[in-house]
């Protein structure tokens, strides 16, 4: 990075994985979208030419418990989020971070000071102008440890205070160095909020959140649909788009349909436009089906994973940890549950991750011998009647914690884990129950193994899930983001380094270091990389994905019926 740089070029890799699964179009694994960095088309379009009006019908798997991306910060949040707000930077295909509402800035030779020069024709849809005060009432919003916000305001942790020297102009102040900080400000879940709404509740902001973005929020029928309008006065796209001025929708029904089969059969039938979580058992159909049209891209950050608790018996010992993960036969597993529609994770980053490596893609390989091997030198020599490990009378159990709103498909993949796993001598007991539960349980860190990920477009995320400064709760509910509770100092510096220099090379090979940290503590059974998948029917063009996070974006889209 480059004070006062409008741009900064951050280089793209692809995601060959991801390409033979698509062949109607080419991924870029770091960009999230569906071009291949320059290659290619980026949207799914029967004609060149937009129509304007219509409502696009989009259906996905899982309701928000908040509209509000500030607070929490799931992905459902981020996915309706980036229709309805605007970002204070952007990011590109190509990972440039670039303008938005604000047209520049320059960073401090200490890194700790940003100035941004901000837009002056911007209104939020309820008639706030944006301006510094804007900027500085969002920035305090997300920090404010009563939003609760683990995401928006985990990433921005370093967050002090924000100057409004005029109308134009906010300085905004962090206690130490961040490097990541433009990167994460591109994110949705950072995106600008009308101040004069954020006075409201928490309670009511969550209800009906007020942007400045191209779309509004006009109703939120619970368990059912967010139904959006357009912005007629929308005219501050980012440079990313592919046109300025208002959207060409009217309307977007957002619905909310939990089932896989009945989301893909609602496509087909020409009931919804556009779905999200395109089923893997359905990707061969929609491929065949001249009706529809494919959109597959990883998403940056942390792979699905099972993260390990080190902090306790069994997995406080390495050689355990190892074991458990090489006795996990996760290739096979995947091409059982997820039709070889998903490829293998084995890193600490997603493929899609800026500053990721493929060295240490196979980490996790599957080797039953060397796991038990690593077992014998642990000291769980003996069996019992069960085929089960056992030590000093115990046997080598653990428990994996699911909340009730788990894919099935997930709960399917654990249960292969736990068969390859029994072969080496591990008992591994599913736990379901309720997410308030779940929640408990990760809080009092009662668990052996935790199901996430972690969306994000930095590589920064290994400091959010394996820096000791994140084992402490982040005030939600005693959620802690570093659920392994890994803590090493030398871990800790090299993480923190990378956070001090805005030399990308030195970055790279930091976060380099941080991957081999990472990967040989055996910290986590990673799965499969994130995705956003969409199946879009033959009267509906236009459709993207926002660069930062892959999610979708539906200002450039139009439908034809």
């Amino acid at each position: 990075m480059r004070a006062r740089a409008p741009y900064l070029r951050l280089p793209c890799t692809r995601s060959r994985s991801l390409l033979r699964h698509t062949p109607i179009f080419g991924i870029a694994a770091l960009c999230g979208v569906l071009i291949g960095c320059g290659q290619g088309t980026s949207t799914v379009a029967r004609s060149d030419k937009p129509v304007s009006g219509g409502t696009l019908v989009y259906a996905t798997d899982r309701e928000p418990t908040c509209l509000d991306p500030h607070v929490a910060g799931d992905m459902p949040q981020v996915f309706i989020g980036q229709q309805y707000l605007d970002s204070l930077v952007s990011m590109d295909a190509d990972g440039r971070i670039g303008p938005w509402l604000a047209k520049s800035w320059e960073v401090s030779n200490d890194g700790l000071t940003y100035t941004f020069h901000l837009r002056n024709d911007v209104h939020f849809t309820d008639g706030t102008p944006f301006n510094a005060m804007a900027v500085k009432a969002n920035l305090d919003h997300m920090a404010n440890p009563k939003t609760q916000s683990s995401t928006a305001g985990g990433y921005i942790r370093q967050y002090r205070s924000t100057d409004v020297i005029d109308n134009d102009t906010a300085v905004v102040h962090l206690a130490t160095p961040y490097a990541a900080f433009l990167e994460v400000l591109a994110q949705g879940f950072l995106g600008i909020e009308s101040p004069t709404a954020l006075q409201r509740s928490r309670d009511v902001n969550c209800e009906s959140p007020v942007g400045s973005g191209p779309f509004k929020v006009v109703r939120w029928d619970r368990q059912s649909q967010v139904e959006l309008v357009r912005n007629p006065d929308y005219n501050w796209a980012p440079p990313t788009a592919k046109h300025q001025g208002p959207a060409w929708l009217d309307r977007v029904v957002w619905k909310f349909i939990q089932e896989p089969s009945v989301r893909f059969a609602s496509l087909q039938a020409a009931e919804v436009d556009v779905i999200e979580a395109l089923p893997p058992e359905s990707h061969e159909a929609a491929r065949r089906n001249p009706d529809l049209q494919l959109i597959i891209a990883q998403r940056p950050g942390n792979p699905t994973n099972g993260t390990l608790n080190i902090t306790r018996e069994p997995f406080n010992d390495l050689k355990v940890r190892e074991a458990f993960v090489r006795s996990a036969d996760i290739e096979g597993a995947l091409k059982s549950v997820y039709f070889n529609e998903f490829p293998r994770a084995g890193g600490p980053l997603s493929s899609a991750t800026r500053f990721y490596s493929p060295d240490f893609q196979h980490a996790q390989d599957y080797d039953p011998a060397k796991a038990a091997q690593l077992l014998d030198q642990a000291g769980w020599t003996q069996r019992n009647s069960e085929g089960y490990r056992i030590r000093n009378g115990r046997r080598l159990q653990v428990h994996v914690v699911m909340g009730n709103r788990t894919p099935p498909s997930e709960y399917t993949l654990w249960e292969q884990v736990q068969a390859t796993t029994r072969q080496a001598g591990f008992e591994v007991i599913i736990d379901q129950m309720s997410d308030v539960q779940a929640t408990k349980r990760q809080a009092d860190w009662d668990y052996d193994i935790r199901l996430g990920y972690w969306n994000t477009n930095t590589a920064d995320v290994l400091r959010i899930i394996f820096g000791s400064e994140f084992i402490r709760p982040a005030g939600v509910g005693g959620y802690h983001q570093n659920t392994a509770g890994f803590s090493d100092p030398k871990f800790d510096g090299i993480i923190q380094q990378a956070l001090t220099t805005q030399d990308a090379e030195q970055r790279r090979a930091l976060y380099y270091q941080a991957q081999q940290i990472a990967s040989s503590q055996y910290l986590e059974l990673t799965t499969y990389p994130q995705s956003t998948r969409l199946g879009i029917y033959k009267t509906t063009q236009g459709v993207r994905l926002e660069p930062s996070l892959a999610v979708t974006y539906l200002y450039d889209a139009w439908v034809n019926k």
